[in-house]
């Protein structure tokens, strides 16, 4: 097939959708805004990028006429715009189908929620589009709920390479080890798991060394620092920085517990991917979470801004080593059975031709 891919270059979600197309034998060609511009050098060389040319506040609007010119010649058998507020919005003023609108969170989440010419703007996005997809069911409900949307809305998860992300045989570090990979913002409350941290070392033998390890990187970092010098914390939880993706499961495989503290999460990949490495998960019970996390299987979810209820599964986990395991295995299946990234891209090449054929009907009716 032909796809035409219209998304953030630099996104890493963006870079594993167009270079796994890539891999099927597709030609994907990627549109992206210029300011969005990969500088990770991550996509496959055998994308074609087209960073369309004005940025700024008004790109959305005003690029859409170089993008038609460029889908006239590459004529494409599929568009697939990602993100239905500013892509979708691109993707509705160029005007080409078949499309199948990708909705990613905070875009049918928070963005509607601003006020009512932001939600208008994406619900005629919605509309325009020939198919809808999301990367889980409660997302899916949430576009029905705040848009009255009725026409079928695809899953199309945004599960993990189960060969990179899997057991890793590693030495590990002595001590028990509680970790995170998630960027340090607002969203991910990665405050409340620095406090359910302090709590558990309180209430957990010493021999136990128990330690918290928080890769990533963004706007919270100085202010969760402070955190955890103020909670006394200096010699045991530690910031470690952004990892490249790669490095992702070798790190998670040094954790004996994943915890997510996220206030708000459309779809727990973070979870998916701990899970795939066999490692028990403590997650808030956000819409994402509930979705991926089997609770009391794979893990166990916790009432989001709740750091006495976290701490009270860290210590319960940190002193039954057998029940890590079994969840542990338990996870794994589970990312296996639904979440295994090849699976995934299988119903996103068929849902692919289910828009090209709901398109065909659209323009006899």
């Amino acid at each position: 097939m032909k796809i035409a891919f219209i998304s953030a270059a630099q996104s890493v979600h963006t870079v594993k959708w167009v270079n796994a197309l890539a891999d099927r034998g597709h030609t994907v060609r990627l549109y992206s805004l210029p300011n969005h511009f990969n500088k990770q050098g991550s996509l496959d060389a055998r994308i074609q990028v087209v960073y369309l040319r004005v940025p700024g506040f008004k790109r959305y609007f005003l690029n859409a006429l170089q993008l038609r010119r460029d889908l006239k010649k590459f004529s494409p058998d599929i568009i697939n715009a990602h993100y239905a507020s500013g892509y979708g919005t691109l993707a509705r003023f160029c005007g080409m189908h078949p499309l199948l609108l990708s909705v990613w969170g905070s875009d049918v989440y928070e963005f509607p929620l601003k006020g009512n010419m932001q939600k208008n703007l994406v619900d005629k996005n919605l509309e325009k589009a020939d198919a809808v997809a999301s990367t889980s069911h409660v997302m899916a409900e949430q576009v029905r709920r705040v848009f009255q949307y009725q026409k079928p809305i695809f899953i199309t998860p945004f599960g993990v390479d189960c060969n990179l992300f899997s057991p890793k045989n590693q030495p590990k570090k002595e001590g028990f080890c509680v970790g995170i990979v998630k960027a340090l913002e607002d969203c991910y409350g990665i405050e409340y798991l620095i406090e359910a941290f302090a709590i558990a070392v309180k209430k957990l033998p010493a021999s136990l060394s128990p330690r918290l390890e928080i890769y990533g990187k963004g706007s919270r970092q100085e202010y969760l620092q402070q955190l955890i010098d103020q909670k006394g914390l200096s010699a045991q939880a530690k910031l470690c920085g952004a990892i490249p993706n790669t490095e992702v499961p070798y790190a998670i495989s040094q954790m004996d517990v994943f915890c997510l503290s996220s206030v708000s999460e459309s779809f727990g990949v973070s979870a998916v991917e701990a899970m795939a490495c066999c490692v028990p998960v403590i997650a808030t019970n956000a819409d994402g979470f509930r979705e991926v996390v089997d609770d009391g299987v794979t893990g166990y979810l916790v009432p989001a801004r709740d750091p006495v209820a976290m701490a009270d599964r860290i210590c319960e986990l940190a002193l039954n080593p057998e029940l890590r395991e079994h969840f542990g295995q338990n996870g794994r299946e589970r990312v296996l059975s639904l979440y295994d990234f090849s699976k995934n891209v299988d119903s996103m090449e068929e849902y692919y031709q289910r828009t090209i054929e709901l398109a065909k009907k659209g323009h006899k009716n």
